[in-house]
């Protein structure tokens, strides 16, 4: 006998099941993270629903939707019922997330702590698989005026230019200097060259009345500060 095929499509679900009638109804803070997922790919395979499917997704990434944003499209396409047009969905929404904490953390304009440095660097570089080296330019009141990236590197380390980076201070007219990069490894120790990088540009930028501040290695969820350990 012909096996039934049954769709696992959202619009055939019960009213009650579906989570688009559930984010209408009762509003977004209701949905899990699985729901949430569920209406980007809108359905699932012939075994299981989307919210089951996209339960399974988060299961492998322990639930952490940090994780899941770092997933390649290729890795995402070996789930049954993910194809590359709803990876590549999954992929772009996670990524406008980023980019919104990223935005939210322009708003921390004025440097009280090594704490706000962390927050408005770790979603621009607490994330990502590769170095990069920022710049964030301080006027007199510990406010920032902008923040740059310097270099970008591969995952062994970056490479600063000193001159660049206080020809760019002497445009903005700052007085103050924050460095900040990250380990793409996690580790919050910071090596020789982390060293060696911040008394070069520290010596530099006293000659012309310019202060480091800080220095920040930022990972996903950690920072560790020069300042506040006093190796600065």
């Amino acid at each position: 006998m012909q096996e039934k095929n049954t769709s696992f499509s959202i619009k055939n679900w019960s009213q009650d099941d579906q989570p688009r009638e559930k984010l209408l109804h009762k509003g977004k803070a209701a949905l899990s993270d699985a729901e949430l997922v569920a209406i980007l790919i809108g359905s699932g395979n012939r075994d299981e629903s989307a919210v089951a499917l996209c339960k399974r997704i988060l299961a492998s990434v322990d639930n952490n939707l940090s994780a899941l944003g770092k997933l390649s499209i290729k890795q995402l396409t070996t789930f049954k019922g993910i194809g590359e047009a709803k990876a590549i969905t999954i992929a772009a929404a996670l990524e406008l997330g980023r980019r919104r904490r990223s935005e939210e953390a322009i708003v921390v304009n004025k440097i009280t702590s090594s704490k706000s440095v962390f927050e408005i660097m770790q979603p621009v570089i607490g994330e990502l698989e590769h170095e990069e080296f920022w710049i964030i330019y301080l006027n007199n009141s510990n406010k920032v005026i902008q923040k740059n990236q310097i270099s970008k590197g591969g995952i062994t380390g970056t490479l600063v230019d000193v001159r660049l980076v206080l020809k760019q201070a002497l445009e903005v007219g700052a007085v103050g200097l924050i460095l900040a990069h990250n380990h793409p490894s996690g580790t919050l120790k910071p090596s020789e060259a982390d060293k060696q990088i911040t008394q070069k540009l520290k010596n530099a930028s006293q000659s012309l009345d310019i202060r480091v501040l800080d220095h920040l290695i930022v990972t996903e969820k950690a920072y560790f500060s020069f300042a506040d350990e006093a190796i600065l």
